[in-house]
């Protein structure tokens, strides 16, 4: 693997820190925040300082030899933990349960980057070993500590995360389930990273040579699972963005025919606002909730309570429940006011109504959408229609909704 197989991740790691930190310094406050964005940089420095020709470079400037194994292995503690307090404040749970658990992982990993720095002080590695620095190691006394102190934190990180992720998938449904299967898959990748790593240092020891292991397929299995977790951890966020967009285009939908049932009472008000087809789902659902609520103002002195009551009744004796019965009766009222609208032309109704005008129908956004199902597909809102085009007798509303 080259230097852009790491600098490519950490560049695009940076770029999404950078979005967060916004949320970030607006939420100091709250804990999971503060995790991302620990995990985002950690992950940004590993993917950087892991790259060779970083690691050649930081040997070179700081006159250490093999300096830059030590940060690595640090940085790969470090971020093990991080992944580990963000697993757990995710979760959530008690406040107190979830500050105790993240401090014990966080004061493991910290003794064990403390650990590292000492044993690498106290090893003697002359040669620079930018790739096969663990198996050339493998039996130098405190180096040997040290590399396999790192693999045996990365493994316990790596069976830790795969066990709760697992277990918390068990207990959810949707993205979030989804989301952790994924992860708990990546670090189950990660956990043969280790130990592939483990097992070819544990040859060396033995006196063989499987370096093929820890050079070429470890690395491999790295990337893998550090991009199988990103996906898992993405998957939720992006799933309810996506879930929550279908939810706003499927009600923007449903609500068309009530707003083009009242359109030429808003249009004929002047209240029409032209929004780009571009604009975001929530801007468009909320101008067309914002056109039917102009209309239904408008039509305000022409609601008819009778017209209601007995499109209830209709609606009733046809079988529909309480709930759907009342949006029918609203769209039946109202769709009778469009058209005593339309038949007022100088709005004469208008600067005579009088205080008992009846009420508005309901503006909740379920029932709006109820009353526009009903405008479509009711035959009392249907029988209404008519009955308001043609200005027949109530007993003729009421024949035509049996």
């Amino acid at each position: 693997m080259d230097g852009h197989s790491y600098y490519v991740p950490a560049a695009a790691m940076a770029v999404a820190l950078a979005l967060k930190m916004p949320a970030l310094l607006r939420n100091w406050g709250d804990p999971l925040i503060r995790c991302v964005c620990a995990l985002m940089t950690l992950a940004t420095l590993v993917f950087f300082f892991a790259a060779p020709p970083t690691i050649t470079e930081v040997n070179r400037l700081t006159g250490i030899t093999n300096l830059s194994a030590a940060l690595v292995y640090v940085l790969l503690s470090a971020f093990s933990g991080s992944c580990l307090v963000l697993i757990t404040n995710w979760r959530g749970g008690p406040p107190e349960v979830t500050r105790r658990l993240s401090r014990r992982w966080i004061a493991g990993y910290a003794g064990v980057c403390v650990a590292i720095v000492v044993l690498f002080v106290l090893g003697n590695a002359p040669l620079e070993r930018v790739r096969d620095f663990d198996t050339y190691y493998a039996n130098t006394p405190f180096l040997r500590e040290m590399i396999v102190l790192y693999l045996v934190g990365l493994t316990v990180a790596g069976v830790a995360m795969h066990v709760m992720c697992w277990r918390w998938a068990l207990q959810v449904s949707g993205w979030l389930r989804a989301g952790l299967l994924i992860i708990a898959l990546g670090y189950l990748v990660n956990v043969s990273f280790a130990a592939a790593k483990l097992v070819a240092v544990a040859a060396r020891w033995l006196g063989a040579d499987l370096d093929g292991l820890s050079t070429y397929l470890a690395p491999a299995l790295a990337s893998l699972g550090a991009q199988v977790s990103a996906v898992g951890f993405c998957l939720p966020l992006a799933g309810q963005r996506i879930g929550d967009s279908w939810t706003t285009w499927s009600t923007y939908r449903r609500l068309g025919p009530l707003w083009r049932e009242l359109r030429p009472v808003w249009a004929q008000a002047g209240h029409e606002v032209r929004i780009s087809w571009w604009a975001p789902a929530q801007l468009q659902m909320t101008q067309r909730e914002s056109d039917i609520h102009d209309g239904m103002l408008s039509l305000y002195p022409y609601f008819d309570s009778e017209v209601r009551a007995r499109a209830y009744e209709a609606a009733v004796a046809a079988g529909s429940e309480p709930v759907q019965a009342r949006a029918e009766a609203d769209a039946a009222m109202l769709t009778a006011a469009v058209r005593a609208r339309q038949d007022d032309p100088e709005g004469r109704v208008i600067s005579s109504a009088v205080a008992a005008t009846p009420t508005l129908p309901a503006e909740n956004p379920r029932d709006l959408v109820r009353m526009s199902i009903a405008l479509r597909q009711s035959p009392v809102v249907a029988a209404a229609r008519e009955w308001a085009a043609a200005t027949r007798p109530e007993s003729d509303f009421h024949e035509r909704t049996r």
